[in-house]
């Protein structure tokens, strides 16, 4: 039989342990997440559909793209009330944690020159972005409030999540594209890649659970967690 709790009634250290990695997984991979978003700025081939958004408006405004970051993640999170969406540690956490690793990352990484520099760059951030995908998901603490937003439309309107995400992102796409944000290659890649990498990366950071040994991919809604943190 499992014991769930100490005889002192509080939580077990294996209990406590499991929080501690999930908690770990999800600042971990929102913090790669913010990491790999700024190496495909870096590369210049091309941007996640909302990466696009960001940096068309980082140009208009003069605001740093992490900060724009911050700035849509918290007003689509506004969004989440009139659609009765509930927020987790994860989705919070996401807004914020992002875009500040987003801005570290470009602060610390030089500027790259030449095909030669700019391909690994965008190889790589595309796969790390699949990682800390699967990392944050994984830990089980909410959706991204990108992602809240698509499925909260998808209840509300009784559409597919496929349709409100495809609307959502061309619109979001075309929006940074007239606002000087960066289409390219990578943002094709992107968008064929990143199901099938987020999807092995859950599964390699799935956390055990303590009672029947299985293990857990992701709480709330995974589904749409998967497409954007």
């Amino acid at each position: 039989m499992h014991q769930a709790t100490t005889t002192t009634g509080g939580p077990t250290l294996s209990t406590r342990s499991r929080l501690g990695r999930r908690l770990i997984q999800l600042y971990a991979g929102l913090a790669l997440y913010g990491a790999s978003s700024a190496l495909l700025v870096e590369a210049g081939l091309g941007l996640e559909p909302w990466g696009v958004l960001h940096q068309g408006l980082a140009e208009r405004t003069g605001v740093s793209i992490g900060v724009v970051s911050i700035i849509v993640g918290a007003a689509v999170l506004l969004l989440w009330i009139p659609l009765r969406q509930r927020p987790g540690l994860g989705t919070v956490s996401n807004v914020f944690v992002v875009g500040l690793a987003m801005d570290a990352t470009l602060a610390a990484v030089p500027d790259a020159h030449g095909l030669a520099v700019r391909i690994p760059l965008l190889l790589g951030g595309i796969v790390l972005n699949g990682a800390a995908t699967g990392l944050y998901i994984a830990a089980g603490f909410g959706a991204g409030p990108r992602d809240g937003l698509m499925t909260g439309l998808h209840r509300r309107t009784g559409h597919s999540i496929r349709l409100m995400r495809t609307a959502i992102e061309v619109a979001v796409v075309v929006t940074g594209f007239m606002l000087g944000g960066t289409i390219g290659v990578g943002t094709v890649l992107y968008a064929v890649s990143i199901g099938p990498l987020a999807q092995v990366f859950l599964r390699v950071f799935a956390v055990p659970r303590a009672s029947d040994g299985s293990t857990v991919v992701a709480g709330g809604q995974p589904r749409g967690a998967i497409l954007r943190p």
